[in-house]
């Protein structure tokens, strides 16, 4: 990397949030019982979703993924963030830094074609129901994963090769809570025009095709609603969009504020505020969102806690 050619020093340094120590030891809390609530929430998802035989079904089979997602680019900023704000050394490698770059952006660009596959689930399952087991068979289920997965790879890739070959010659000084695609631009002495451009297109890309296959999904399940006769049959059918499109609405109205516009118009604490939200916050909501808006996880938890005990009472 150019970047190890070009410093004596082996490290950037991530100054977060706050030079208050108050303030730090208030996020450090704060954002360890996030990180406590947002493991057992995905994990708790995941192993409900596993262990009902009723949610094998596409929409649970996403929403397990989904829930991984979460666990996986939280436990990829969370922990750094918190030894930073507990230390005075907030020193991260370059190559830390690039692999935490590389997770975070294949993780989050991951999760935004599963949210897209769940909005196509949502789709197929109620404008057309006939079709929907062999529209939604497991192999394509399967498929999109895989694509959901590999786009991600993709766009890391690009970003962290775009990035590794700049030239940083000066201040090593990141200031944000982890490496992220503005910050780590603003240090480099080489000419970023070109690596701007790059790296807009790819991000921008990987949004707008998500939010359009969302929008259009959204836009036909709407269109098909309206056509219901009974009021039941509508609430039944928006019951079950709920809790998806409310974390769509969370998860892409921070991504746009931070990541739809040049490098230029990055503000610092705006876009710090929103970083924690999609980064910290969001992993922790999900399963929330997600469970508590939805009858059947909440009859699935009923389900196996009683099956739990009954096995108990046998033994």
């Amino acid at each position: 990397m150019n970047a190890w050619n070009h410093t004596n020093e082996p490290n950037f340094m991530l100054m977060g949030l706050t030079d208050s120590k108050e303030i730090q030891l208030v996020l450090s809390v704060l954002f360890l019982l996030i990180y406590l609530v947002t493991v057992l929430g995905n994990i708790g998802m995941m192993l409900i979703i596993r262990l009902d035989a009723q949610l094998h079904t596409p929409m649970y089979f996403f929403l397990t993924h989904l829930s991984f997602l979460d666990l996986s680019y939280s436990t990829v900023i969370t922990p750094k963030t918190l030894e930073n704000l507990m230390s005075s050394i907030k020193n991260i490698s370059f190559m830390g830094c690039f692999i935490q770059l590389y997770f975070f952006v294949l993780l989050a660009a991951a999760e935004c074609f599963i949210l897209s596959s769940m909005a196509y689930d949502r789709y197929t399952a109620i404008c057309n129901p006939l079709h929907y087991p062999v529209i939604m068979s497991t192999r394509r289920c399967h498929i999109l994963i895989i694509v959901s997965y590999m786009i991600g790879a993709m766009d890391s890739s690009v970003t962290v090769f775009c990035l590794s070959k700049l030239n940083f010659c000066n201040s090593k000084v990141i200031h944000h809570f982890f490496c992220d695609t503005f910050p780590i631009l603003a240090l480099s002495c080489s000419d970023t025009h070109d690596t701007e451009i790059t790296i807009f297109i790819v991000a921008s890309s990987t949004l707008l095709l998500s939010l359009i296959t969302i929008s259009s999904s959204y836009v036909s399940i709407l269109s098909t609603v309206l056509k219901i006769n009974s009021s039941s049959g509508k609430h039944k059918a928006f019951s079950t969009c709920a809790s998806h499109l409310l974390g769509v609405t969370v998860f892409y109205g921070t991504l746009i504020f931070t990541y739809m516009k040049p490098s230029k118009s990055y503000s610092l604490g705006k876009d710090q505020v929103a970083s924690v939200f999609y980064t910290i916050v969001i992993p922790m909501l999900n399963p929330l969102i997600y469970s508590l808006r939805n009858k059947e996880v909440k009859s699935a938890v009923s389900r196996v806690v009683k099956k739990r005990e009954g096995t108990q009472r046998l033994k």
